[in-house]
């Protein structure tokens, strides 16, 4: 079962003729303070060269932008709206009318469409620069706490980063520097077992700090950038026989 709406057609029977007329927001806005006997504005409507012209001048009561009445508000709206009109263009246009309890009524049929737009003059651009300036204000939100917020954004005594760098640097502080020959030694007694070492295969072997014994390597070894042993040692090629086979 479906809801019916009846829809009153006394608008049809009496033929009401009326206007479609577009209007700016603060327009309609400045009507809705005007109280209930009150008057919003007049129209006028005069013919040049032919053509007709119409136009809108609001009420003085109605051009501030406070409260009804106070005509020393600033900035105030403009008051004169001329109307461009629009040619209907063989469409059917009609009006309704919803009352409290949903009813629809037939208000009259479209005849002319307008568009009511404002005279630019110095009240307007105030009005225009004070629309912008209310847009860009960021909205502010005020929430009651129930609780003090303790987690959120509370100082870090130290980061993780910080303490893995701490703990290697105090650990190769530890390590003392042997002398040059006799790292050279266990490099070159690790390299007999293995071609390639990365830097810290290399230090957990010879237990020193890997600034010297980056020093080191450079005057040995040779450091892959590229290729299946990317990252690693290898020494140099004058270095790889320095042991004299024997019988030779």
């Amino acid at each position: 079962m479906t809801d019916k709406t009846e829809l009153n057609l006394t608008g049809a029977k009496e033929n009401k003729c009326v206007w479609l007329v577009k209007v700016p927001r603060y327009l309609s806005q400045q009507w809705e303070r005007a109280s209930d006997k009150g008057e919003v504005g007049t129209i006028s409507i005069a013919k040049k060269q032919g053509k007709p012209e119409v136009s809108f001048r609001l009420s003085e009561d109605l051009t501030s932008l406070g409260a009804a009445g106070e005509k020393d508000a600033s900035p105030q709206v403009p008051r004169d709206h001329p109307f461009g009109m629009h040619a209907v263009g063989g469409q059917t246009l009609l009006t309704y009318s919803q009352s409290s309890t949903d009813a629809l009524s037939l208000e009259g049929t479209v005849v002319h469409r307008a568009e009511c737009t404002p005279v630019v003059n110095d009240n307007y651009m105030k009005l225009k620069k004070m629309q912008i300036k209310e847009c860009t204000k960021c909205p502010r939100l005020s929430q009651q706490l129930e609780r003090a917020i303790t987690t959120v954004f509370k100082p870090v005594a130290n980061h993780d980063f910080n303490i893995v760098y701490e703990k290697k640097k105090k650990s190769e502080g530890k390590m003392v520097r042997a002398e040059r020959q006799v790292v050279l030694d266990m490099l070159f007694s690790a390299f007999e077992k293995h071609q390639y070492y990365n830097i810290k295969e290399l230090v957990d072997i010879t237990k020193q700090p890997v600034t010297y014994l980056k020093e080191i390597l450079k005057e040995i070894g040779t450091y892959n950038n590229k290729g299946p042993h990317k990252s690693t040692w290898e020494l140099k090629p004058e270095y790889r026989h320095y042991q004299t086979a024997e019988g030779t």
